[in-house]
């Protein structure tokens, strides 16, 4: 009788992911940091690439890790260097370190992008430790590139950040990455000044930090729900749903970034939910109103927002019968521009939602126009 041999399903490697809101936070010096302490328990760790980027802290800290050897790649008249994907392959380590996730390798290489790389290292079998700034996340491109004035080039798919087991925020305030690129730790003496009135100015960082910040607790909730699932544990109670009832307005944008805050802090799904009447004609009669809109709609969905467009001939009735349906917890509207007696005479959603839809929270937001930048 033959015998059966039944192999043994190998484990999926682990991808960790450490993410700050901009260069400088700190996010190689800690991947190396921590890559000491699992080299001390006994962890077959190297590097992959690191990008010390002249920073000095970062170069002692690499200290006496294995560094694989980058490959040279002929272009254009000049040898550029690259992670050598082969020869991590070749070597089989427990776990490697990869930086600068976003990065573009040059033509000629194995793969068009290193997260690519990654991801080949990890079909294999090998365990990554990779690091990127939340701005190169492919659905906050738009809104970063808004903010901080700057166009953000590289990009990383969503589905890559699902991809990972672990999710490290590496985080410091403000004022401090501010400080740190006065005295010369991110960039060279002659950016400094053009760097903090534009990416590193305070409004901008603010909102990185915020990204950073939510993208790390939507990890963990979805990880933990996953676990839940399949050790058939009882599923934590259902998640806070928000909805930000959109505009055509001026400063509806400021919805947006209350509705983006509030689902941060519950960690949970929002919606920008948009009611066009049958008899509307597509922005035809206000272009300008139209184009406010579709940019609305973008920065919902670089905020995270699920856009929702309905189509009704009562825009209360059509809120109404969605939050129901969706479980809605928490409701964002603008203040109305018209007047009282308007109000009076013809009613008002908002007034409306509130009689007919019980145990939500709503919020009502002063809505102002932006104010120019000087």
């Amino acid at each position: 009788m033959a015998e059966i041999i039944l192999e043994k399903k190998p484990e999926l490697a682990r991808l960790r992911i450490y993410i700050g809101a901009a260069p400088g936070v700190g996010k190689t010096y800690h991947m190396l940091n921590d890559a000491h302490v699992a080299r001390k328990q006994g962890v077959d760790l190297i590097i992959g690439l690191i990008e010390p980027h002249s920073r000095q802290e970062t170069f002692d800290q690499i200290k006496d890790l294995e560094i694989v050897p980058l490959r040279e790649i002929p272009y254009r008249g000049v040898t550029l260097k690259e992670m050598d994907v082969d020869a991590i392959l070749a070597r089989r380590p427990h776990t490697v370190l990869v930086d600068e996730l976003a990065h573009t390798n040059v033509p000629g290489s194995k793969n068009r992008k290193r997260y690519e790389d990654v991801l080949e290292l990890l079909d294999a079998g090998i365990n990554v430790w990779t690091a990127v700034n939340i701005q190169h996340l492919e659905t906050l491109n738009d809104s970063v590139n808004r903010s901080a004035n700057t166009v953000i080039r590289e990009t990383v798919p969503d589905n890559f950040f699902k991809r990972a087991d672990e999710v490290v925020n590496v985080d410091v305030t403000v004022d401090e990455l501010r400080g740190r690129l006065r005295q010369g730790k991110i960039y060279a003496a002659e950016k400094v000044e053009q760097s903090l009135a534009n990416f590193f100015r305070k409004g901008n960082l603010n909102m990185l930090r915020e990204l950073a910040l939510r993208t790390t607790a939507e990890q963990v909730g979805n990880r933990a729900a996953e676990y839940r699932r399949t050790q058939g544990l009882e599923q934590a109670p259902i998640p806070e749903k928000v909805m930000v009832c959109l505009s055509t307005r001026p400063g509806t944008e400021r919805l947006l970034r209350v509705g983006s805050r509030v689902a941060g802090r519950l960690a949970s799904n929002w919606y920008a939910v948009y009611v066009t009447r049958p008899e509307d004609d597509k922005g035809h009669g206000d272009p300008e109103a139209f184009q406010r809109l579709q940019e609305y709609q973008r920065m919902a969905r670089d905020l995270g927002a699920q856009v929702v467009n309905l189509t009704d001939k009562n825009v209360s009735d059509a809120l109404i019968r969605f939050a129901q349906q969706e479980s809605i917890s928490h409701v964002v509207f603008g203040q109305s521009a018209r007047s009282r007696f308007d109000i009076l005479f013809r009613g008002s959603v908002l007034n409306r939602f509130l009689s007919e839809v019980r145990d939500v929270t709503v919020q009502v937001v002063p809505m102002q126009k932006p104010l120019r930048r000087g």
